[in-house]
């Protein structure tokens, strides 16, 4: 690890970057070396983005100096949007774990940006001190095997919609995964909801509807593919897909289509794990508020 920090340090010092921030880095990553010659332990906080990425938010967010330094140093534009703030790591025998914060960053709403930071923060510490008392009971019962993996994935970047999904997968024996997703107006520096993008209630229907149209079609092209639908027959469970919910997961992607998506076991068998449904526009586009996001 000690090596990986000095090849970092290396890197940051060939860029040509204002005193400011050369100061800011470099000591961090002597904070960092510090830190991880003292902590010896399965469960640890990576050095590689843990202080350095803490040093840039402050940066990014307090300077516009070091932001507008930043954005001209070829590849680093993405990053300042989101980044690994911090990384929870549990490597023992018959649990592991991996979770990783997400933070986004170089928004004008610092007032979102902090809401949605402290959310992506505490939700994750949660996570991961759920996972540690479940690691001691099974412990006090004799052992077990549990395994915890949260991360995130930048599904939309482009001009005007910024979405990104987060996905937590806990197993325990059989596997569960839950997504979800925050999409960014960024032109208007707002939080999109599901229902701000319609007239009035009557895309619920519509978009069920046209989800269980896609299932049909689906399994009747691949049988492999399963999904809980009262068409698919007398063994379909009593939790069976009948319609979105008001607030349904969802996600504008690159081309301006709604996706909605389902968990793990919500309208199918866990083999086919989180599924999707890209819903065309025509079938919204009377329902539509404006084309503004939905084209």
């Amino acid at each position: 690890m000690d090596e990986r920090i000095q090849e970092l340090h290396k890197e940051y010092t060939d860029i040509p970057i204002p005193d400011e921030l050369d100061l800011i880095v470099n000591r961090s990553i002597k904070q960092s070396l510090k830190a991880n010659r003292k902590k010896h332990t399965t469960t640890k906080w990576v050095a590689s983005v843990g202080a350095a990425a803490v040093i840039f938010l402050v940066a990014i967010n307090t300077s516009t100096t070091v932001a507008s330094a930043l954005s001209s140093i070829p590849g680093v534009d993405r990053i300042i949007k989101v980044l690994t703030i911090k990384e929870y790591v549990v490597e023992e025998e018959n649990y592991d774990a991996n979770i990783k914060v997400p933070a986004v960053t170089d928004m004008e709403n610092k007032e979102l940006e902090l809401g949605l930071n402290s959310k992506y923060l505490s939700e994750n510490k949660a996570l991961y001190e759920k996972f540690q008392a479940e690691i001691e009971a099974l412990k006090e019962q004799g052992g077990g095997h549990l395994g915890l993996d949260v991360g995130y994935e930048v599904k939309t970047d482009n001009e005007r919609i910024f979405s990104i999904g987060r996905y937590v997968e806990e197993t325990a024996g059989s596997s569960s995964m839950e997504v979800t997703f925050d999409t960014i107006d960024k032109v208007n520096q707002i939080l999109i909801t599901l229902p701000m993008l319609f007239k009035d209630d009557q895309y619920i229907e519509r978009i069920s509807e046209n989800i269980k149209e896609q299932m049909i079609a689906q399994m009747k092209a691949d049988s492999e593919k399963v999904y809980w639908i009262p068409e698919y027959g007398d063994d379909v469970p009593t939790d069976q897909f009948t319609s979105i919910t008001k607030d349904q997961s969802f996600y504008i992607n690159t081309e301006g289509k709604l996706v909605i998506v389902f968990n793990k076991y919500d309208v199918a068998p866990g083999y086919m794990g989180s599924v999707e449904f890209v819903i065309p526009t025509a079938v919204l586009a009377d329902d539509l508020v404006s084309q503004k996001y939905i084209q």
